[in-house]
C-alpha cells in the first residue's frame, strides 16, 4: 500500500526529506512507519493521519497522508 509522509520542522533534516511516498505492507502501523523512518518513538512528536491525531500502533490504510511534527512550545 502507498502512504504519503510529510515531515515538519527538525524532522525534515533528520529524515532527509520533506515529503515522500512509501510502499508499506498491508496492515502496517504507525509504529512500523516510525521504525522505517528511523525515528525514535521516545522523541516528542505529533503524528497525524489524514488530519487526525493517531495513537501508537494505529493501522494505516492505502492512500493515507501522515504528517510527523515535533512538539513545539512557546507563546
Amino acid at each position: 500500500m502507498k502512504v504519503t509522509v510529510k515531515m515538519i520542522g527538525a524532522f525534515v533534516h533528520s529524515a532527509g526529506f520533506s515529503e515522500r511516498t512509501f510502499d508499506l505492507a498491508p496492515g502496517a502501523t504507525t509504529d512500523e512507519l516510525l521504525e522505517t523512518l528511523k525515528i525514535e518513538k521516545s522523541r516528542p512528536m505529533i503524528v497525524a493521519r489524514n488530519g487526525n491525531a493517531v495513537v501508537p500502533g494505529e493501522e494505516l490504510e492505502d492512500g493515507d497522508r501522515v504528517v510527523i511534527a515535533p512538539v513545539f512550545s512557546g507563546g
